[in-house]
């Protein structure tokens, strides 16, 4: 895995531990495992930031960092990785997520106009929210779940390939 990458580009955990508005947090944010970047600390984060990003709600990345300070996860990638869904990729994340739903709850997949408008949302949140949430949940799991076991194929991959290389170079010099 790319870990001088993710230290290069990660935040320290001495910065997000001086920054005031987190504060609150007290000691939690001293927890090594939040800030390691070993295999089980990343293939959490993938698995807690992809289902995150999955899931249609405001505030992703609070929750992002909630789920990964409870599942021992590195907590900045956890939170970088919600990003997957932003502005560019929500619409077409949720309209497949929707239409995953839509077929799974044998639903006729609607043909709709967002209007941001309350009268547009009350009147469609049934029609649409609940193959969209079944859909998303659906999506989330499976992306986070593939995420996790990718993450934890190339990590074991790239040890075991660094241990023939040394293993090889170590050779070579006798």
């Amino acid at each position: 895995m790319p870990k001088k990458f993710m230290k290069r580009y990660l935040p320290t955990p001495e910065k997000v531990r001086a920054m005031e508005s987190l504060q609150f947090l007290g000691d939690i944010l001293h927890e090594p495992n939040l800030w390691h970047i070993n295999r089980h600390s990343v293939s959490r984060a993938f698995l807690v930031g992809i289902f995150l990003c999955f899931i249609p709600m405001p505030f992703q990345m609070l929750a992002a960092a909630f789920f990964a300070i409870w599942f021992n996860a590195n907590l900045p990638l956890s939170v970088v990785l919600v990003w997957i869904s932003n502005p560019l990729t929500m619409p077409p994340m949720f309209y497949f997520s929707y239409k995953v739903g839509a077929w799974v709850l044998d639903r006729p997949v609607l043909n709709f106009e967002f209007k941001a408008s309350w009268a547009w949302l009350s009147e469609r949140i049934l029609d649409i929210g609940i193959p969209l949430y079944l859909g998303s949940l659906i999506m989330a799991t499976l992306s986070a779940c593939i995420a996790y076991l990718v993450i934890q194929f190339l990590w074991r991959r790239k040890v075991r390939s660094d241990w023939r290389e040394r293993r090889f170079l170590h050779r070579r010099k006798r």
